[in-house]
């Protein structure tokens, strides 16, 4: 949590250092001014949660084709709800957590039923929006997450599997760790459109570009408690819920920013305890 606070804190400076600096800040500039205008920093002002959902949607149906072949059943993504639920948030951050939402609801349900003669049943995401917050409700029949497995949903790489998530951690594409890693990060050659968050198609400089776009084949049992993590420091939530032999729903809550302050003391004594 610290470490995603000193990024944020160094990433908002320095994209608002730009701002400053760009020709168009001034009052008597005629250069026309920057479409990535809707950013304050990092922050987007207008994050559509539909467009999110729709965008990760899809960058996950491409990286599962690409590995299992056009032929891999899919199922698809059905957005219901509040679809024009609008609110400012770091585009980075959202994207991460919803696509790893996805991708494993959209593996649970491929998995389930490649031998299958029958049509996927689609993945349902049910946007509410409230004055404080926007919860999105992700469900998926999937068959439920396996009874070994659930002790260890929240923790790091742990469980009976961890020697195979360890070895594909570090088949995971390098990540991003200085300010000259993230400016000559390029998302095309990692086959993404998330972590493009400017509205120009000009790539947001994010350190999770390498994690949102990696191989479906690379599980690294770590996608949820980072997701909860990434929820959790602007006071947001994830939960989920189980059916064995159904599927699972997953709860996320996503408070607006500018009405909530990041949970660094209240996540440490958590841990602590």
């Amino acid at each position: 949590m610290q470490r995603i606070s000193r990024r944020v804190i160094a990433e908002q400076h320095l994209a608002l250092t730009e701002t400053f600096n760009s020709p168009w800040h001034f009052p008597d500039s005629k250069v026309q001014a920057d479409p990535d205008a809707d950013f304050v920093g990092e922050v987007f002002l207008r994050c559509n949660a539909r467009e999110v959902v729709e965008r990760c949607g899809k960058m996950t149906r491409d990286l599962l084709r690409e590995a299992n072949g056009e032929d891999c059943p899919l199922p698809e993504i059905v957005v219901l709800g509040h679809m024009n639920a609008t609110f400012p948030y770091i585009l980075s951050h959202l994207e991460y957590v919803i696509g790893e939402l996805l991708r494993n609801s959209l593996q649970a349900v491929a998995e389930r039923y490649k031998e299958s003669m029958d049509k996927p049943p689609p993945i349902e995401v049910l946007i509410c929006e409230a004055p404080q917050h926007v919860i999105l409700r992700i469900s998926d029949q999937g068959g439920g997450i396996p009874r070994d497995i659930l002790p260890y949903l929240w923790s790091f790489t742990k469980g009976p599997r961890s020697q195979a998530r360890l070895k594909n951690l570090g088949r995971v594409p390098k990540m991003a760790a200085t300010i000259q890693e993230l400016r000559f990060y390029d998302p095309v050659a990692h086959n993404g459109s998330i972590g493009k968050g400017k509205s120009n198609g000009r790539p947001q400089d994010s350190s999770l570009s390498s994690l949102t776009s990696r191989p479906p084949n690379l599980r690294l049992g770590m996608g949820l408690p980072m997701s909860r993590v990434y929820a959790e420091y602007w006071a947001g939530s994830l939960e989920l819920h189980s059916l064995e032999g159904y599927g699972v729903d997953a709860f996320l809550q996503i408070s607006k920013l500018g009405n909530k302050n990041e949970q660094l003391s209240t996540r440490a004594s958590m841990d602590a305890v």
